[in-house]
Protein backbone atom coordinates (compact mmCIF):
# COMPACT_ATOMS: atom_id res chain seq x y z
CA UNK A 1 0.00 0.00 0.00
CA UNK A 2 0.91 3.91 -0.91
CA UNK A 3 2.04 5.40 2.34
CA UNK A 4 -0.33 7.91 2.53
CA UNK A 5 -2.56 10.06 5.10
CA UNK A 6 -6.10 8.47 4.22
CA UNK A 7 -9.33 9.94 4.18
CA UNK A 8 -12.72 8.24 2.69
CA UNK A 9 -14.93 10.08 0.39
CA UNK A 10 -17.14 9.10 -2.42
CA UNK A 11 -16.02 9.49 -5.86
CA UNK A 12 -14.03 7.56 -8.77
CA UNK A 13 -10.59 6.57 -9.15
CA UNK A 14 -8.12 9.40 -10.34
CA UNK A 15 -5.58 9.73 -13.19
CA UNK A 16 -1.97 11.11 -12.31
CA UNK A 17 -2.81 14.48 -14.34
CA UNK A 18 -5.92 15.18 -12.42
CA UNK A 19 -6.30 18.43 -11.04
CA UNK A 20 -6.23 19.20 -7.08
CA UNK A 21 -9.74 19.42 -5.97
CA UNK A 22 -11.14 23.08 -4.25
CA UNK A 23 -13.62 22.45 -1.99
CA UNK A 24 -15.13 25.24 0.60
CA UNK A 25 -15.61 23.83 4.02
CA UNK A 26 -18.67 25.70 6.03
CA UNK A 27 -17.27 26.52 9.38
CA UNK A 28 -20.11 27.12 12.38
CA UNK A 29 -20.58 29.85 14.21
CA UNK A 30 -18.73 32.80 13.33
CA UNK A 31 -15.68 31.36 11.77
CA UNK A 32 -14.57 31.92 8.42
CA UNK A 33 -15.13 29.43 5.41
CA UNK A 34 -11.95 26.96 4.74
CA UNK A 35 -10.26 26.15 1.61
CA UNK A 36 -9.13 23.23 0.96
CA UNK A 37 -7.43 21.73 -1.61
CA UNK A 38 -7.68 18.05 -1.99
CA UNK A 39 -4.82 16.31 -3.92
CA UNK A 40 -5.85 12.91 -4.61
CA UNK A 41 -3.31 9.85 -5.24
CA UNK A 42 -3.12 8.48 -8.69
CA UNK A 43 -5.06 4.85 -8.77
CA UNK A 44 -7.33 5.26 -5.86
CA UNK A 45 -10.37 2.89 -5.60
CA UNK A 46 -13.38 4.39 -5.90
CA UNK A 47 -14.68 5.44 -2.12
CA UNK A 48 -11.36 5.33 -0.79
CA UNK A 49 -9.25 8.25 -2.33
CA UNK A 50 -5.58 8.73 -0.54
CA UNK A 51 -3.80 12.23 -0.70
CA UNK A 52 -0.47 12.08 -0.95
CA UNK A 53 2.64 12.51 1.79
CA UNK A 54 3.64 11.32 4.60
CA UNK A 55 2.90 12.75 8.57
CA UNK A 56 0.18 15.50 8.32
CA UNK A 57 1.18 18.76 10.00
CA UNK A 58 -1.85 20.00 12.25
CA UNK A 59 -3.51 23.66 12.71
CA UNK A 60 -3.81 23.99 15.96
CA UNK A 61 -7.11 26.07 16.02
CA UNK A 62 -9.38 24.12 14.55
CA UNK A 63 -10.37 20.96 16.40
CA UNK A 64 -10.32 17.19 15.11
CA UNK A 65 -14.27 15.97 14.95
CA UNK A 66 -15.37 12.76 13.51
CA UNK A 67 -13.27 10.20 11.13
CA UNK A 68 -15.37 11.42 8.45
CA UNK A 69 -12.98 14.48 8.58
CA UNK A 70 -11.49 15.54 5.09
CA UNK A 71 -7.87 15.75 4.85
CA UNK A 72 -6.65 18.46 2.17
CA UNK A 73 -2.75 19.33 0.98
CA UNK A 74 -2.50 23.52 1.62
CA UNK A 75 0.44 25.88 0.63
CA UNK A 76 1.39 27.68 3.06
CA UNK A 77 4.21 31.18 2.30
CA UNK A 78 5.94 31.56 5.06
CA UNK A 79 8.07 34.49 4.46
CA UNK A 80 9.49 35.23 0.97
CA UNK A 81 9.59 31.49 0.64
CA UNK A 82 7.17 29.29 -0.23
CA UNK A 83 6.76 26.09 1.88
CA UNK A 84 4.43 23.37 1.12
CA UNK A 85 2.92 21.64 4.42
CA UNK A 86 0.09 18.82 4.60
CA UNK A 87 -2.92 20.24 6.87
CA UNK A 88 -5.38 18.53 8.55
CA UNK A 89 -8.66 20.44 7.94
CA UNK A 90 -11.50 19.46 9.91
CA UNK A 91 -15.03 20.57 10.44
CA UNK A 92 -14.89 22.07 14.04
CA UNK A 93 -18.40 21.15 15.57
CA UNK A 94 -17.79 18.00 17.78
CA UNK A 95 -20.48 15.06 18.43
CA UNK A 96 -22.25 14.28 21.02
CA UNK A 97 -20.95 12.49 23.70
CA UNK A 98 -21.56 8.59 24.13
CA UNK A 99 -22.39 8.02 27.90
CA UNK A 100 -23.12 4.28 27.00
CA UNK A 101 -26.44 2.34 26.11
CA UNK A 102 -28.04 0.70 29.50
CA UNK A 103 -28.45 -3.50 28.92
CA UNK A 104 -26.34 -6.87 28.35
CA UNK A 105 -23.88 -8.25 26.47
CA UNK A 106 -22.37 -11.08 25.85
CA UNK A 107 -18.49 -10.55 24.99
CA UNK A 108 -15.18 -12.96 25.17
CA UNK A 109 -13.01 -12.43 27.65
CA UNK A 110 -9.12 -12.63 27.94
CA UNK A 111 -6.09 -12.77 30.02
CA UNK A 112 -3.16 -9.68 29.52
CA UNK A 113 -1.47 -12.51 27.34
CA UNK A 114 -4.00 -12.87 24.57
CA UNK A 115 -5.67 -16.54 25.98
CA UNK A 116 -9.41 -16.59 25.85
CA UNK A 117 -11.38 -17.53 29.64
CA UNK A 118 -14.59 -17.84 28.04
CA UNK A 119 -17.46 -16.06 27.06
CA UNK A 120 -19.77 -14.09 29.49
CA UNK A 121 -23.00 -11.59 29.79
CA UNK A 122 -22.33 -8.67 31.42
CA UNK A 123 -23.91 -5.22 32.07
CA UNK A 124 -22.57 -2.79 29.41
CA UNK A 125 -20.93 0.12 31.12
CA UNK A 126 -22.44 3.21 31.31
CA UNK A 127 -21.12 6.22 33.19
CA UNK A 128 -22.46 10.45 32.55
CA UNK A 129 -20.30 12.57 30.43
CA UNK A 130 -18.81 14.14 33.49
CA UNK A 131 -17.94 10.22 34.89
CA UNK A 132 -16.25 10.08 31.53
CA UNK A 133 -14.53 12.94 31.55
CA UNK A 134 -12.99 12.81 34.98
CA UNK A 135 -11.96 9.17 33.73
CA UNK A 136 -10.17 9.77 30.64
CA UNK A 137 -8.50 12.98 31.78
CA UNK A 138 -7.31 14.25 28.37
CA UNK A 139 -9.11 16.27 26.27
CA UNK A 140 -7.99 14.14 22.70
CA UNK A 141 -8.93 10.62 24.60
CA UNK A 142 -12.49 12.03 25.58
CA UNK A 143 -13.03 13.31 22.19
CA UNK A 144 -12.12 10.31 20.12
CA UNK A 145 -13.46 7.45 22.63
CA UNK A 146 -16.68 9.23 23.75
CA UNK A 147 -17.55 12.09 21.06
CA UNK A 148 -16.17 10.30 17.62
CA UNK A 149 -13.40 12.57 17.41
CA UNK A 150 -9.94 11.54 15.77
CA UNK A 151 -6.89 11.73 16.15
CA UNK A 152 -4.36 13.23 13.67
CA UNK A 153 -2.51 10.23 11.40
CA UNK A 154 0.65 9.45 12.72
CA UNK A 155 1.00 11.58 16.05
CA UNK A 156 -1.50 9.03 18.13
CA UNK A 157 0.36 5.84 20.50
CA UNK A 158 1.44 2.90 18.87
CA UNK A 159 0.72 3.74 14.82
CA UNK A 160 3.90 2.43 14.74
CA UNK A 161 3.82 -0.21 17.53
CA UNK A 162 5.01 -4.00 16.42
CA UNK A 163 5.59 -5.54 19.61
CA UNK A 164 3.63 -8.42 20.63
CA UNK A 165 1.22 -7.68 22.90
CA UNK A 166 -2.71 -7.49 23.59
CA UNK A 167 -5.00 -3.81 23.00
CA UNK A 168 -7.59 -2.92 25.51
CA UNK A 169 -10.62 -0.83 25.28
CA UNK A 170 -9.20 2.84 26.96
CA UNK A 171 -12.51 3.12 28.55
CA UNK A 172 -13.72 -0.65 30.07
CA UNK A 173 -10.66 -2.53 29.12
CA UNK A 174 -12.80 -5.08 26.87
CA UNK A 175 -9.97 -6.86 24.55
CA UNK A 176 -10.03 -5.53 21.12
CA UNK A 177 -7.05 -6.58 19.23
CA UNK A 178 -3.82 -8.58 19.24
CA UNK A 179 -0.90 -7.26 17.92
CA UNK A 180 -0.50 -10.78 15.39
CA UNK A 181 -3.44 -8.95 13.48
CA UNK A 182 -1.12 -5.65 13.02
CA UNK A 183 0.62 -4.29 10.31
CA UNK A 184 1.42 -1.25 8.27
CA UNK A 185 -1.02 0.51 6.45
CA UNK A 186 1.04 3.75 5.65
CA UNK A 187 -2.16 5.72 6.93
CA UNK A 188 -0.68 6.81 10.34
CA UNK A 189 -3.31 4.68 12.42
CA UNK A 190 -2.49 1.72 14.33
CA UNK A 191 -4.42 -1.07 11.83
CA UNK A 192 -5.26 -4.53 12.30
CA UNK A 193 -6.63 -7.39 10.10
CA UNK A 194 -9.12 -8.60 12.32
CA UNK A 195 -10.36 -8.09 15.91
CA UNK A 196 -9.33 -10.65 18.55
CA UNK A 197 -12.91 -11.85 18.91
CA UNK A 198 -15.98 -10.36 16.67
CA UNK A 199 -18.03 -10.51 19.74
CA UNK A 200 -16.08 -7.74 21.31
CA UNK A 201 -16.75 -4.81 18.86
CA UNK A 202 -19.94 -3.50 16.97
CA UNK A 203 -20.09 -2.36 12.94
CA UNK A 204 -22.21 0.10 12.09
CA UNK A 205 -23.16 2.02 9.18
CA UNK A 206 -21.73 5.68 8.92
CA UNK A 207 -23.42 8.17 6.50
CA UNK A 208 -21.90 11.36 8.25
CA UNK A 209 -20.63 13.71 5.65
CA UNK A 210 -22.56 12.02 2.23
CA UNK A 211 -20.09 8.97 2.54
CA UNK A 212 -20.68 5.83 3.82
CA UNK A 213 -18.33 3.47 5.80
CA UNK A 214 -18.58 1.20 8.75
CA UNK A 215 -17.49 2.68 12.18
CA UNK A 216 -16.31 0.34 15.12
CA UNK A 217 -17.25 0.59 18.53
CA UNK A 218 -16.60 -1.04 22.02
CA UNK A 219 -18.82 -3.59 22.83
CA UNK A 220 -19.06 -3.30 26.45
CA UNK A 221 -18.85 0.22 26.87
CA UNK A 222 -19.95 1.96 23.50
CA UNK A 223 -16.80 3.72 23.08
CA UNK A 224 -15.86 5.01 19.54
CA UNK A 225 -12.94 3.30 17.90
CA UNK A 226 -12.44 3.86 14.16
CA UNK A 227 -13.35 2.71 11.40
CA UNK A 228 -13.11 -0.52 9.06
CA UNK A 229 -12.35 -0.80 5.32
CA UNK A 230 -11.84 -3.53 2.93
CA UNK A 231 -8.56 -2.82 1.37
CA UNK A 232 -6.84 -4.69 3.77
CA UNK A 233 -4.31 -7.63 3.76
CA UNK A 234 -5.42 -11.00 3.80
CA UNK A 235 -6.86 -13.72 4.97
CA UNK A 236 -9.96 -11.03 5.78
CA UNK A 237 -9.18 -8.37 3.23
CA UNK A 238 -10.15 -5.86 5.67
CA UNK A 239 -8.61 -2.94 7.54
CA UNK A 240 -9.34 -2.12 10.98
CA UNK A 241 -8.08 1.31 11.30
CA UNK A 242 -8.43 2.64 15.11
CA UNK A 243 -7.22 5.57 16.88
CA UNK A 244 -4.00 4.76 19.39
CA UNK A 245 -5.51 6.80 22.08
CA UNK A 246 -8.85 4.56 22.25
CA UNK A 247 -7.00 1.97 23.55
CA UNK A 248 -4.23 0.70 25.79
CA UNK A 249 -1.63 -1.76 24.67
CA UNK A 250 -0.28 -4.71 27.05
CA UNK A 251 2.79 -5.43 26.08
CA UNK A 252 3.58 -9.34 26.10
CA UNK A 253 5.72 -10.52 28.73
CA UNK A 254 9.74 -10.58 27.45
CA UNK A 255 10.52 -14.39 27.10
Amino acid sequence: MAEAGAFCQSGGPAGADRPPVKRTLPAPGNRKPILVVLGIRPGARPGHPMITGRKQESMDHINPTRRSFLYGTTAVVAGAAGIGLFAKIADAMEGETIVGTPGKVTIQRFTDLGKSIGMATVDKVVKSEAEWKAQLKDDLTFRVARQEGTEQAFTGPNWNNHSPGLYRCICCDNALYLNDTKFDSGTGWPSFWAPIAKENIVATDDTSFGMVRTKISCALCDAHLGHVFDDGPQPTGLRYCMDGVAMRFIPAPAT
